[in-house]
């Protein structure tokens, strides 16, 4: 079977046929490149209006590179008319196997952007034997396509939450659509400001706002405000995850200060390496951990006390009924009240004040939760760490919509990857 024959099958391309093939050696690699010409008595389309023209003149033979065959460059062959458009003046022909002055084939970058959610874009570029701006085009371009052509109905459940982009305190705002039958990231927003969130709900609109049912998001103020506002017919649900991280760093507070008290009192060290031994839940606790754990219990420590604190807590998401959870809610603030434990009563005095937004994870039948939120982020973060960060965030938001945006792709007569 010829070379020619396999392309006419899975890359026909309207209007033009295959020409002459040639195994060339160039640069010390082997390159296969294929001529193309345009049918006879078929008039060039203007790429501008994608009418039929007659011809003007023709430029020079380009070369549009296409996917590698058995690890040999390929390369389409043309040389470019250029066409008399009465409305659009002189205009280059349109081409259906590349866009504008791009050097790659359309099936190439999609290729490229395909490989580039498996690896890292550098290692893409590497392994291809292309460039890294190559990739990055090509992952655009994939981004462009996904995002003007993704369905945009249904989207009844939202997920809000920042990712630091960078050191020194730079954020963007992710919100994600947590639907049981579609879970991505919907929108990347720079920074974590109230006017951030704010124009994720301008672009959202008012007709698919309306239709929004849950809304979950950690107890950052301008969000808070924010969700009341604009959505404030849904049921905003309270992150459980961030509630929890805050009693954690409570007890390591409580943990780190007392440690350093009863260092300067000249007492036994029985808190010395135990930071991770608070922190983790008794199920992960190994069985040297647990005898450590129990040894620990019978002082009167503060940490101890902080930790049983938090173990109790743990019982206020078993609750099904939002009206015995904030039974629960309250006797456990009250006895926190009277721990006579700074950061634990800060905790609760917090706890006090959202208590409605609490309350609001039983109404929703505990449907809704913060955990595919920091799976994304999980997965957010993986994304940045592979390519070791990303410089602008223009690059990071193309990345991240690739990775998380569950993007469609157009139907294609045969997928390469």
């Amino acid at each position: 079977m010829q070379l020619k024959t396999i392309l006419n099958r899975i890359q026909k391309q309207p209007g033009f046929v295959y020409g002459a093939i040639r195994l060339v050696q160039s640069g010390g690699r082997l390159q296969l490149e294929v001529e193309l010409r345009p049918r006879a008595n078929r008039q060039p389309r203007c790429s501008q209006c994608q009418r039929p023209r007659p011809g003007y003149d023709t430029l020079a033979p380009r070369r549009f590179e296409f996917v590698p065959v058995w690890g040999i460059a390929v390369f389409f062959l043309y040389a470019v008319r250029r066409v008399q458009c009465a409305p659009c003046s002189v205009r280059v022909e349109a081409i259906p196997w590349a866009e504008g002055k791009h050097q790659l084939t359309t099936t190439y970058a999609w290729f490229l952007a395909g490989w580039a959610k498996r690896l890292s874009w550098t290692a893409v570029a590497e392994v291809f034997h292309t460039t890294w701006d190559h990739v990055f085009r090509s992952v655009t371009m994939a981004v462009r396509w996904g995002l003007t052509h993704r369905d945009l109905t249904g989207i009844t459940a939202l997920g809000v939450d920042e990712f630091a982009r960078r050191r020194g305190h730079r954020y963007v705002t992710l919100v994600y659509q947590l639907d049981p039958d579609c879970r991505r990231l919907l929108w990347i927003g720079r920074d974590r400001q109230a006017r951030t969130l704010l124009g994720f709900f301008r672009w959202l609109g008012p007709q698919r706002t309306t239709a929004l049912r849950f809304v979950c998001s950690d107890m950052w103020q301008p969000y808070l405000r924010v969700v009341a506002k604009k959505a404030g017919h849904a049921l905003h649900v309270l992150d459980r995850f961030h509630i929890m991280s805050h009693l954690n760093k409570a007890i390591d507070q409580v943990r780190a200060q007392e440690a350093r008290a009863l260092k300067a009192q000249g007492r036994a060290p029985v808190l010395t390496r135990t930071r991770w031994l608070l922190l983790k839940r008794p199920d992960h606790l190994t069985a040297g951990e647990w005898a450590r754990l129990i040894d620990l219990v019978r002082h009167n420590l503060k940490a101890v006390r902080s930790y049983l604190l938090r173990e109790e807590f743990q019982f206020f998401w078993t609750y099904k009924s939002a009206t015995w959870a904030g039974r629960f809610l309250d006797r456990w603030c009250t006895k926190a009240l009277r721990s006579r434990i700074e950061p634990m009563q800060k905790v609760a005095r917090m706890l006090r004040t959202h208590r409605p937004l609490l309350l609001n994870y039983f109404r929703a039948k505990r449907a809704l939760s913060a955990a595919a939120v920091e799976g994304f982020n999980n997965k957010a973060r993986v994304t940045t760490r592979i390519a070791y960060g990303f410089r602008t965030y223009r690059v990071m938001e193309m990345a991240l919509y690739h990775t998380l945006g569950a993007l469609p792709e157009p139907e294609t007569p045969h997928r390469f990857c």
